[in-house]
């Protein structure tokens, strides 16, 4: 990290301003060499000074320059960022002169990695940042700032705080016996410890399911056979002609897609080809489609006809949906009663029409009580999001386990230690303590370019 980077933060295109971010021990210098106004090498830190990008004796812009001295910036080194005139032409030109008196072009998420590395932030605050970005609704920008402001982060440090009070304990009774003002600690006497950090991993772990949902949102997959009324459903979710509506079974042979949000949480909708025995080969692969949907998505909206005797096809869809969070919606009750609804096994039963305004509310109300919205209004939004900590803190349950079978074993105190400190140490890697560089290099490649 001895050179110094630069690159354009803000989006490349026609705009009011342009942001280039200029970070490393030589980038006051390297800019005040293209910069005709004061002299940058001596101005205040955290200053905005005025002046011109010059290219030789020629103006390339009017810019402002901010100056920010380390340590007290985002990486935890000198920053420049120049104020130019938002034109691609303009900024690529700025860029370019930078390029050629000594800096470097960031890579993706650069400036992020040295904030990191430098110890400006932890691993939870970087990926935090990223879902801030990122981030499509209100709930979801406060789930990511938590992160940033390392509301999340304290989760995990105040676990590693408990592990390493009884690793310390440990190593005390194993190097000082003979001190009696010394609790000893026993195999019996861990056990309730563990269980009570057993107990806070497995309840992040299940509050963070709330997390994924607003960070995420819900997938969500519109099934039935054809013409029941699924595309109508979704344009008027949608509350607007996504998909093509006609009386011709079949019209819909690929997944049609859209986004709404309720209430602050994104429901990414797929409305599905109808399910029914074909020989069209384009529409049999739109059915397989559907089929495998209903694996994959969160949430199943499965559709009969009210207008349409139930059938096999209908039962045989319905019992796939068990394990599932599924709603049926009887959709067309404004049509005569054809279909026999003591033949439906489910409790989460709807009844709808797209023809009346109000009528999708009934759908949303539903969908918000399923997965408990209500809750999620009043909660704290402190929760782990990525599946990266998920996977951890699953493997920290797994060791355990292990310090469990450990100690009904009957091993000795300090081998129980070693699956106590692997705990400590997979925490660690969550919050960035303990870390390969692949995996470093591999997360913040994700980020954008210039943040």
């Amino acid at each position: 990290m001895e050179d110094t980077i630069a690159a354009i933060s803000t989006s490349l295109g026609v705009g009011a301003i342009s942001i280039i971010r200029v970070s490393g021990n030589e980038s006051i210098d390297i800019v005040n060499k293209i910069f005709k106004g004061k002299n940058l090498k001596e101005v205040e830190s955290h200053t905005i000074n005025y002046g011109h990008i010059i290219n030789n004796d020629l103006i390339v812009d009017e810019v402002l320059v901010s100056i920010m001295k380390a340590p007290k910036t985002f990486t935890k080194e000198d920053i420049v960022e120049i104020n130019c005139h938002g034109g691609i032409a303009t900024t690529k030109k700025v860029l370019e002169l930078l390029l050629n008196n000594g800096c470097r072009l960031a890579e993706p998420g650069e400036f992020t990695k040295r904030a990191f590395l430098n110890g400006r932030i932890d691993l939870v605050e970087a990926e935090g940042i990223m879902d801030l970005i990122e981030s499509k609704t209100e709930k979801s920008r406060q789930l990511a700032i938590n992160q940033v402001d390392g509301k999340v982060s304290n989760l995990i440090k105040n676990l590693r705080r408990e592990i390493i009070e009884i690793l310390a304990n440990i190593e005390v009774n194993i190097d000082y016996p003979e001190y009696e003002d010394i609790e000893v600690l026993t195999n019996e006497k861990i056990i309730p410890k563990i269980n009570m950090i057993e107990d806070k991993i497995k309840h992040i772990i299940k509050e963070s399911e709330n997390g994924k949902l607003i960070k995420n949102g819900i997938n969500t997959a519109i099934i039935g056979k054809p013409n029941v009324g699924k595309s109508s459903i979704l344009n008027r979710l949608l509350n607007y002609e996504k998909a093509i509506v006609t009386d011709i079974a079949g019209t819909t042979r690929d997944i049609v897609e859209g986004e709404i949000s309720i209430d602050g949480i994104i429901l990414n909708i797929i409305d599905t080809a109808g399910i029914r025995k074909t020989d069209d080969i384009v529409e049999k692969i739109g059915v397989e489609k559907s089929i495998n949907l209903i694996k994959e998505a969160d949430l199943v909206l499965y559709v009969l006809n009210n207008n349409e005797a139930f059938d096999e096809t209908d039962s045989e869809l319905i019992s796939k949906l068990k394990d599932k969070n599924h709603i049926i919606i009887i959709n067309k009750n404004d049509l005569d009663d054809v279909l026999d609804r003591s033949k439906i096994d489910s409790n989460n039963v709807i009844s709808i029409n797209t023809v009346n305004e109000d009528s999708i509310d009934v759908l949303k109300d539903k969908i918000k009580e399923m997965f408990n919205f209500e809750k999620l209004e009043t909660e704290d939004l402190t929760y782990l999001t990525n599946a990266r900590s998920l996977s951890i803190l699953n493997k920290c349950l797994s060791s355990i386990e292990d310090v469990k079978r450990g100690i009904n074993d009957n091993m000795p105190i300090d081998l129980v230690g070693i699956d106590i400190k692997n705990i400590w140490n997979l925490l660690g890697e969550i919050i960035g303590e303990t870390y390969q560089e692949e995996l470093i290099d591999q997360l913040f490649s994700q980020f954008c370019l210039g943040k």
